[in-house]
């Protein structure tokens, strides 16, 4: 700025034979100069305004910013609990389909016991061609038992008897503990009826004896 005024100076003596030009001062002629350079006083007010507009776009940004990372958040955790919730729905749709009929099968288990009870209870040694009626009935009962368990194993159903087993609380249920010869402590010693599983899950816990210390 200085060499500006100084220049401008300068030039002022080749004005100073006009009259009308003697009068304006070395600092009038400085004012020009800036004025032309465009670093009038008008420039450096300017420049405090354009401060607080660069701070407030930049509050205003970190303002935005900020909104967006908690909306990014929300939606990480509505996107997170959707995936629960149908990761969820589709277990209780595969559970309905698997264990919907766990009522039909408990009532099924009373006609397989039924027929388990009426086969034990016919004597072996009568099962002879002397008497063929009673060796077609045993027949009958054995094949229709049979083709019973053949369609539960099909659809899930399986028979649990743990004679001789290690004694299980989640698959047994203990009538009695008795010491039993010959019998290892803590296994299943009598087997009163037997339990069934379905899918895996106990549907009827095995009635036993449990065997114990003497």
């Amino acid at each position: 700025m200085a060499n500006l005024c100084v220049r401008a100076a300068r030039q002022s003596y080749l004005y100073l034979a006009s009259p009308s030009l003697s009068r304006s001062s070395p600092r009038w002629l400085c004012t020009a100069a800036q004025r032309q350079n465009g670093q009038g006083p008008e420039d450096e007010a300017e420049k405090p305004e354009q401060s607080a507009a660069e701070k407030a776009s930049a509050e205003e940004k970190s303002q935005l910013e900020g909104q967006l990372k908690e909306v990014t958040e929300k939606y990480k955790r509505a996107l997170a609990d959707t995936e629960n919730l149908r990761v969820r729905s589709q277990k209780m749709v595969e559970d309905a389909k698997l264990y919907g009929v766990q009522g039909l099968c408990k009532d099924l288990l009373e006609v397989a016991d039924i027929l388990e009870k009426a086969t034990e209870s016919v004597p072996k040694e009568e099962v002879t061609a002397r008497n063929p009626h009673l060796k077609s009935l045993y027949d009958g009962l054995v094949m229709t038992e049979a083709q019973v368990q053949k369609v539960f194993t099909k659809h899930g159903l399986v028979k649990i008897n743990p004679d001789g087993q290690k004694f299980d609380p989640y698959e047994h249920e203990a009538l009695f503990h008795a010491p039993i010869d010959g019998k290892v402590p803590g296994t299943v010693a009598v087997v009163t009826k037997v339990g069934y599983k379905l899918h895996g899950r106990t549907l009827r816990p095995a009635l036993v004896g449990v065997a114990k210390a003497h």
